[in-house]
């Protein structure tokens, strides 16, 4: 089962379409003008999704392979901002800002009515669902219900009895009645047959949809009778069961704390037997039509995520705090998301104790929670705690064992909280509701915001990062001041032990990070590299490396021992406040203010292990082909020299070749047997061996077989074959002007050796006997 969502207010742009058993964004749908899309709609059987631009396009989607079929203009004069399909799943009704309502057959391709008579934006269409009766119903901004004949092309009827806008239009089983939901606190139930109103149901609250439910009874639902009942999703966050004839709220969901519950949209999805709802705080809660079970949620946009934290003992969850008072735990393997509920303001930090099944939280409402997650992965909060006069910034938890946490405030104050022995021998939530804590210890540390708290290893100390550019060390746990840090020139965002040197590190808005010695309070180090404000530093491979993350959306890798940035990873597009690494140290998570949370895999092992890999494979490589040219079996060796990837290595081989007596004939033979993608890298070669004049005759050598043995049309078509023969002609050229003026000067050397040999002298005669 799929469903398709609009995406959040960052991704307007988009429809996505969620796998809704495994939670995956299968794929995302974009316009090719690319402007947001104002409204969609997905067919009854499934095929055919619609979605309508900003720029007044209409465009037909095969979803499952996301392309667009068909696009065409709305023709309406301002955006769309409703569409509805009829039960045939063959005509699309559009209703527009402009106050229009226009049909279309989807089948066809081509509009069949045009109704106008509406004033202001029409913002609902529903088609009845008697394919039959050829009715639509629209409302507009003065919240009457038109009813549209499609066969006589008029309004049939106007349904005024709201007086705000109307938010929904369902039907009953049988058609003859309709019911009618909105924002001025009341349900309608219409008779169809007399286009009158039959009875009216205050549910006392802003709806924002209303879903009629099959006529059957559910036990669980208070549904006793086969009568019309219906359910309400609005502004007080609760699923209810209305029965109409008496007008009597018959179930109400239980309320959940915290702002941002409020519902905007709810559909049944009856096939599946789910129903769907959307809060405004843009989450997917799915529940089990029959008991209104929660079944599964999807968290929706996150908008700018303020911390992330590893869960579990093998570091199996990922718990998310956004801009929001609700906590998101993704599971990593499945991406199950369930959102927790009880900070009523904005979550700021969070930790982890050491097992990983406690967590905590604090938040703007001054309070602290903490969270247990069972073995089924299942979040519930078993304490709770207040005592802060502002908003609650930083917590950190006790290293070695389960026992207390710290926390910093706005209000320059340092809380030890120690955890009571009714929450650690419990492994389930306790009786009568969150445990209530009470601090232990409070202690002014600063004089302006704390913007960060570590405990060390060993639970005995206690650094405190403020805004006013000091970092503090502190005994625990009655909270000493032992020493202060003094260096950064601007505030402090984050401050955290090694865990293995006597060794601090502090991150500050100067774009620093530093290392400190605890036993002298001196600077050891500084890490000069980013270009903003460092918001978190974190120590990894055994605390011979330092990570931070920074303002300017980057993370940078530091190796401790010689200053030096090994790496820089670029994948957020803002600030970077949620830095955590797991317990093997082989993973990290950030999240940033660009709305996403990104897993890091450690790679460094993996990629030494392939270093090396290679190394040994490109030793026996060159072995196997010294064995080859010893052996003079030069095909092989030249289909192993390309393999190698290494012009030298070819030209080698080449040259190998060329000695031979028989040369041409060999030459000829081995690139001739090549395969097309080995002439390919060798004539790439050729354009490196042809810029060096020593080298120039094998070029020129291996260009002449593949001009003799190749055909035009199929050089031509060799990959990068233009960029080849553009660098290799001024090459040429300049070869072919070197060899002709060396020719010339052989030529006159040759003249002039010729002109300058003396005659042959005549023999002398021969001298007779006799003058002897």
């Amino acid at each position: 089962m799929a469903e398709a969502a609009a995406g959040g207010s960052r991704f307007k742009a988009k429809v996505n379409i969620l796998d809704v058993a495994s939670g995956a964004v299968l794929r995302s749908l974009e316009q090719e003008d690319q402007e947001d899309i104002t409204a969609f709609d997905l067919s009854p059987d499934d095929e055919v999704l619609v979605t309508a631009s900003r720029a007044l396009l209409l465009a037909q989607w095969a979803w499952r392979e996301g392309s667009v079929i068909r696009l065409w203009k709305a023709i309406h004069t301002a955006p769309v901002a409703t569409m509805a399909f009829d039960p045939t799943s063959t005509l699309l009704a559009t209703g527009g800002c402009d106050g229009a309502v226009r049909v279309w057959d989807i089948m066809r391709h081509y509009g069949t009515h045009h109704f106008r008579g509406s004033p202001g934006v029409v913002h609902l269409v529903a088609f009845h669902p008697d394919p039959a009766r050829l009715l639509l119903f629209s409302s507009a901004a003065d919240a009457t219900i038109r009813m549209w004949s499609l066969q006589e092309r008029s309004c049939l009827a106007m349904l005024t009895a709201h007086y705000s806008a109307v938010t929904s239009l369902t039907f009953s089983a049988d058609g003859h009645t309709m019911l009618s939901s909105g924002r001025d606190k009341i349900c309608i139930v219409w008779d169809l047959q007399s286009c009158q109103a039959t009875k009216t149901v205050p549910v006392f609250e802003s709806v924002e949809a209303a879903v009629t439910l099959p006529e059957e009874p559910a036990p669980e639902l208070g549904v006793k009778s086969t009568g019309l009942h219906f359910l309400t999703a609005g502004d007080q966050g609760m699923l209810r069961v209305w029965e109409a004839a008496s007008g009597q709220c018959v179930y109400t969901q239980p309320r959940l704390p915290g702002p941002g519950r409020e519902l905007t949209h709810c559909a049944l999805a009856r096939a599946a037997g789910l129903l769907l709802s959307v809060t405004a705080d843009h989450n997917l809660l799915l529940y089990e039509a029959r008991s209104l079970q929660l079944q599964k949620q999807f968290a929706g946009y996150s908008e700018e995520v303020l911390d992330v934290r590893f869960l579990g003992p093998e570091d199996s969850h990922v718990v998310v705090a956004s801009n929001s008072p609700c906590l998101k735990v993704f599971e990593l393997q499945t991406s199950a998301c369930q959102i927790l509920h009880g900070h009523t303001d904005i979550v700021l930090a969070l930790d982890v104790f050491r097992k990983g099944w406690l967590f905590a939280s604090c938040a703007k409402d001054q309070s602290i929670r903490i969270w247990r997650m069972n073995k089924a992965g299942k979040v519930a909060c078993v304490a709770q705690g207040s005592g802060h006069t502002h908003g609650v910034g930083t917590i950190c938890c006790s290293r070695l064992k389960e026992t207390f946490l710290v926390t910093g405030s706005q209000d320059c104050t340092v809380k030890l909280w120690p955890l009571p022995e009714a929450l650690l021998s419990k492994s389930t939530v306790p009786d009568g509701g969150p445990v209530l804590l009470q601090a232990q210890a409070t202690q002014r540390c600063h004089e302006k915001d704390i913007n960060s708290v570590a405990v060390a290893p060993n639970d005995k100390l206690l650094a405190t990062g403020s805004q006013d550019r000091t970092a503090k060390l502190w005994a625990l746990p009655q909270c000493q001041l032992l020493g202060v840090f003094l260096g950064h020139r601007r505030g402090l965002w984050c401050v955290q032990f090694s865990p293995m040197d006597q060794v601090l590190a502090t991150a500050s808005a100067d774009g620093t990070v530093k290392l400190w010695a605890l036993q002298d309070f001196s600077c050891l180090k500084t890490f000069e590299g980013h270009d903003a404000s460092v918001l978190k530093v974190a120590f990894v491979s055994r605390g011979t490396q330092l990570l931070s993350s920074g303002s300017d959306g980057l993370l940078k890798l530091w190796t401790i021992k010689n200053n030096e940035c090994v790496r820089t990873l670029d994948a957020h597009e803002d600030k970077v406040w949620g830095l955590h690494c797991s317990r093997l140290d082989d993973h990290a998570l950030t999240g940033a203010s660009d709305s996403c949370v990104i897993l890091w895999k450690d790679v460094t092992e993996v990629e030494q292990a392939e270093e090396q890999a290679k190394r040994e494979e490109q030793v026996v490589k060159q072995q196997e082909l010294d064995n080859l040219l010893q052996e003079k079996r030069y095909l092989r060796a030249l289909g192993l020299a390309i393999s190698l990837d290494r012009p030298h290595t070819v030209l080698t081989v080449i040259q190998a070749i060329r000695r031979d007596p028989e040369a041409c004939e060999k030459l000829e033979a081995t690139v001739f047997q090549l395969r097309r993608d080995q002439k390919e890298a060798l004539l790439r070669f050729c354009v490196t061996w042809n810029t060096n004049s020593r080298h120039c005759h094998e070029a020129q050598a291996v260009l002449g077989v593949l001009l003799r043995h190749e055909a035009p049309e199929e050089l031509l078509a060799y990959e990068g074959v233009r960029a080849s023969l553009e660098a290799l002609l001024p090459y040429t050229e300049r070869h072919f002007q070197r060899l002709s003026r060396t020719l010339q000067a052989a030529t006159f050397l040759d003249f002039l050796w010729h002109n300058m040999k003396l005659p042959t002298l005549p023999a002398a005669p021969p001298v007779p006997p006799s003058t002897l």
